[in-house]
């Protein structure tokens, strides 16, 4: 599995349009509205880097509304869970 996170400019007044939108695509997991200097944030699980090409591409970015988009790979995950198992003493 591989996940790629998505950095995304979009239309002000579409942003819950678009995010709906985002979430329904194929290989989008989660969708973020935030603060700051972007408007949204996807995160894009799929099988191969071949798929994040396609879902970026042909899905993320088509969508009316997205202006720009900054894709970001993930090499490890790390979880407050994967933490906590690695420092565990075994009590």
């Amino acid at each position: 599995m591989v996940t790629a996170i998505v950095l995304i400019k979009a239309d002000v007044t579409r942003v819950p349009a678009v995010a709906e939108e985002l979430a329904s695509l194929d290989g989008v997991s989660e969708v973020y509205s935030v603060t700051g200097n972007i408007d949204l944030i996807a995160v894009v699980r799929v099988r191969d880097h071949e798929a994040i090409a396609t879902a970026v591409t042909e899905g993320v970015s088509t969508v009316d509304g997205v202006l720009s988009t900054e894709t970001h790979i993930a090499f490890r995950a790390y979880s407050q869970h994967d933490l906590d198992a690695a420092f565990s003493i075994g009590e």
